[in-house]
């Protein structure tokens, strides 16, 4: 009997060791794959509005009023040459979701209303593990899809006291202003994610969109520069059609109350400045009815008021553009504070670039440099050298299938972009990457008068089809001109290369399936 119980607790002893093994077992497998969610790079990307290279200190701006952003380009990589395939607000975001070109994401212009049950990055990202939120600016009308968590300004969202959307369809307004707020709910969504899954967020800020209200700590942060003229301030556009009959100069279209604040009664606000409590509309107009009055006994006309309108309007922008980048550094600092800069990706990039006086304009929509060129910057340490730069022609197309990657995930053969970590890697060579860029701007008649148009632009050319009220064509030689003042289209000595730049253009237009284009480009 003895003998049989000793074999029946051998028994038992084998059965809760092979128990304790399984269980082991189990509990390294979960281990392992905790880690190993933890491992993958959570990926932030911060997108403002309107922001312009010129106004940064990493691409170039004296300034000195973006320390962060250059703080980040130190830590990581600037990419000099970024451009959108679309320069205009809620395009500009379907193509950083979709990967896709406007013609087929569906969302040419402002006006339409984005189709979120299309492939976009987030959903693949949120299908392999990431908690995924978008906090801020949205401008695609449409309720954000392949989100967890998302809280949305409605369309353009206001300066001060904005509301913003719930998922819920509801509408909370929040006291403060947006660029703050935006960040205080960026942080806040962080502190509850669960730190053993990687996560996916996007802030979207409306700043520096006009009409470049500053937060009221920053109202006279510029006041003390008097800006130089861009030289081509006072641009004739001999040569150039589009450029005639724009309606985006800060001479003519820029107005003097809802852009400039200069109103002659205070009582008279627009739907912005309704939103002020009674502290902020007092600092508001304290501020700006002392240089309304100034400006009356000045009583300006001609070059020397278009002068002053230029010099208010950088002011204006600049100091809006103050409040952006300190809140950058909040998010930085927070990020730091929690241990999560080392294994995430940052990148910082605008909807598009803008110009701040250049050819007498502000705005975007145009094939032209300032517009189609937008600042973007990326830190990741295991990945990007800090303080370089990269100088190959990428897009705002490419970030999609770049996050993608980054993940481990397979890009979708329908994602129109490229994954610039050969790059980041430093595993591609000068002239294996991309030798030039397509462009398509769609919105017209609309606002600012900007002729439909498309084209190339390479390291040295740009090419551009003007079509629709009017046909024509524009070559410039960017090595020569880099203002883009002289149209060498049908220039003798250019015959050559526009040649080989139509067929450029013909082969990229085919690439990317652009049938509107394909009828347009031989005529």
């Amino acid at each position: 009997m003895e003998n049989s119980n000793k074999f029946i607790d051998a028994k038992i002893v084998k059965r809760v060791c092979y128990q304790h093994c399984f269980f082991t077992l189990c509990f390294l497998i979960v281990c392992h794959v905790s880690i190993l969610a933890q491992r993958r790079p959570n990926i932030i990307v911060i997108i403002s509005d309107d922001h312009t290279m010129q106004a940064i200190g990493a691409y170039g701006s004296t300034y000195e009023i973006s320390p962060n952003i250059d703080k980040l380009a130190k830590e990581g990589v600037v990419l000099n040459r970024a451009f959108v395939t679309n320069s205009i607000c809620a395009p500009s975001r379907a193509v950083l979701l979709t990967g896709k070109y406007s013609h087929i994401n569906g969302h040419k212009d402002n006006l339409t209303k984005f189709d979120g049950s299309q492939d976009q990055y987030q959903k693949y990202l949120q299908k392999a593990g990431y908690q995924t939120a978008w906090i801020g600016k949205w401008h695609l009308e449409s309720a954000p899809q392949g989100f967890d968590y998302w809280k949305i300004m409605p369309g353009q969202g206001a300066y001060y006291n904005t509301e913003f959307i719930n998922m819920d369809s509801s509408r909370t307004k929040t006291d403060g202003y947006c660029t703050n707020i935006i960040t205080d709910l960026a942080t806040e969504w962080l502190d509850q994610v669960d730190k053993t899954k990687p996560f996916s967020l996007v802030v979207g800020h409306k700043a520096t969109h006009r009409i470049w209200a500053p937060d009221t700590s920053d109202l006279g942060a510029m006041d003390h520069i008097k800006f130089q003229l861009p030289v081509n301030f006072y641009d004739s556009y001999k040569g150039r059609i589009a450029a005639q009959d724009q309606d985006m100069s800060i001479e003519k279209t820029m107005q003097m109350g809802y852009d400039l604040k200069m109103y002659d009664d205070t009582a008279r606000l627009d739907g912005q400045y309704e939103r002020m409590n009674k502290a902020q509309r007092e600092r508001f107009f304290r501020y700006y009815n002392s240089i309304r009055d100034d400006l009356k006994k000045q009583d300006l006309s001609g070059k020397a008021l278009t002068e002053w309108k230029y010099q208010r309007y950088m002011r204006d922008y600049l100091s809006t553009a103050i409040s952006l980048d300190r809140n950058i550094g909040r998010l930085m600092s927070y990020l730091e504070k929690n241990n999560l800069l080392e294994n995430t990706l940052i990148v910082y990039t605008s909807d598009q670039g803008f110009y701040l006086g250049e050819h007498g304009w502000f705005d975007k929509r145009f094939m032209y440099e300032q517009s189609m060129r937008t600042p973007m910057i990326i830190r990741y340490p295991s990945l990007v050298k800090k303080g370089t730069t990269i100088d190959e022609l990428v897009m705002n197309l490419d970030l999609a299938p770049t996050f993608l990657d980054l993940a481990g995930l397979t890009v979708p053969t329908q994602m129109q972009g490229k994954s610039i970590l050969p790059l980041l890697k430093e595993e591609v060579k000068g002239g294996q990457w991309r030798k030039g860029v397509y462009y398509h701007y769609y919105e017209h008649p609309g606002e600012h008068n900007v002729y439909r148009h498309f084209g190339i632009r390479t390291s040295r050319y740009k090419l551009i089809r003007f079509y629709g009220a009017k046909n024509f064509w524009e070559l410039y030689d960017l090595e020569k001109d880099p203002l883009e003042m002289v149209n060498l289209y049908g220039n003798k000595k250019y015959r050559k290369q526009t040649a080989a730049l139509k067929n450029e253009l013909k082969g990229l237009i085919q690439q990317y399936d652009d049938k509107e284009a394909a009828a347009l480009a031989d005529k």
